[in-house]
């Protein structure tokens, strides 16, 4: 039997993936060295191997001994602000992680069919207008540099190897899954509907926006927002699309419409009770806008999302929160 290999299979995007495919009874590796991944998000069933993205030596055998024939790697770190402060961190974890794994294909001569990569929305810069899957890649932050050197690092190598390539370009993932198992757990990426969703269980409920003056119509940032079911989703069509064409592709996943992030609170307002809205100064490395064209997505898969309701996203984000709020609350009564 063939396994799936899921690096950063603990971590909130991952531990998604990792569940629908063993809900499809596929054999599962989770790779994964839990600096921001958490073991209890990992699927009982799944295979779970804590390590490093960079040891090849570790790699390189798991893809022999497992004769993994396709790869969803997550492997990174994702803190936009944090990359900024920290560029050998992120150029240790995200770009050579990458190229670290590409050598363990190459080094293991496993017959590698596909690689799907968690790309992100920063690769673009900060725009204005919708970007589509053409528009130019001029990343502004540091973060977007590594998802992007990492995008042209896995599309060179495609051929020498003979894997085709999933390249999806993630815009801002938010909610919980169906099962009420996995769900966001890191607090410090800082990602909005995550913050939102922790205050909510506080008795002071205030959430910080990250500044004001940006260029937009409220004056602060504007963003796509997508839930995570419908991204798994996108995922599944994307591996069953590079199943049964000779094609690679690189997809835009988000619903196509920004909201800013005034908005949200907003909109988060009327459902968290006492919450109160503060401005702080603005984070580097964000950019004013960043939305998405779906053209693509929309008519290579005949997809139609199915949770892409601001009311929706946020009450899976919260519903998680409050679920997580009560284990750790009774872990801590039994110390």
């Amino acid at each position: 039997m063939y396994s799936y290999l899921i690096t950063g299979g603990a971590g909130y995007i991952g531990s998604h993936i990792v569940e629908k495919l063993i809900n499809k009874k596929k054999s599962v590796i989770v790779y994964d060295n839990l600096s921001t991944g958490y073991k209890f998000l990992v699927n009982k069933k799944a295979k779970f191997i804590k390590g490093d993205i960079n040891n090849f030596s570790k790699l390189s055998k798991i893809l022999v001994k497992y004769n993994v024939k396709t790869i969803f790697h997550f492997a990174a770190s994702i803190n936009v602000a944090e990359a900024e402060i920290n560029k050998k961190k992120y150029f240790t974890n995200n770009i050579l992680g990458t190229r670290n794994l590409i050598k363990a294909i190459k080094q293991s001569k496993i017959n590698l069919e596909k690689l799907i990569f968690s790309s992100s929305c920063t690769v673009y810069g900060g725009n204005k207008k919708s970007v589509k899957e053409s528009s130019k890649i001029k990343p502004e932050g540091y973060y977007g540099y590594t998802k992007a050197t990492s995008e042209n690092d896995i599309i060179s190598f495609s051929k020498k190897l003979g894997y085709k390539y999933g390249i999806l370009r993630f815009f801002n993932v938010v909610g919980a899954s169906k099962s009420g198992l996995v769900g966001e757990s890191n607090s410090r990426n800082g990602h909005l509907f995550k913050n939102l969703a922790i205050q909510s269980q506080k008795k002071k409920k205030i959430i910080f926006i990250n500044g004001k003056n940006f260029k937009t119509k409220d004056g602060t940032c504007v963003r796509d927002y997508i839930h995570i079911i419908d991204l798994v989703d996108i995922h599944l069509k994307t591996l069953n699309y590079l199943k049964y064409n000779f094609r690679s592709i690189i997809l835009n996943c988000g619903y196509g419409k920004g909201y800013s992030v005034l908005e949200i609170a907003n909109e988060a307002k009327k459902i968290i009770k006492d919450l109160k809205i503060k401005f702080s100064k603005s984070r580097i490395g964000d950019v004013n806008s960043a939305y998405c064209n779906v053209k693509k997505l929309k008519k290579l898969f005949k997809w139609k999302p199915k949770y892409n309701n601001i009311k929706i996203m946020l009450k899976s984000a919260l519903n998680w929160e409050k679920k997580i709020y009560k284990l750790k609350k009774n872990s801590f009564r039994k110390m």
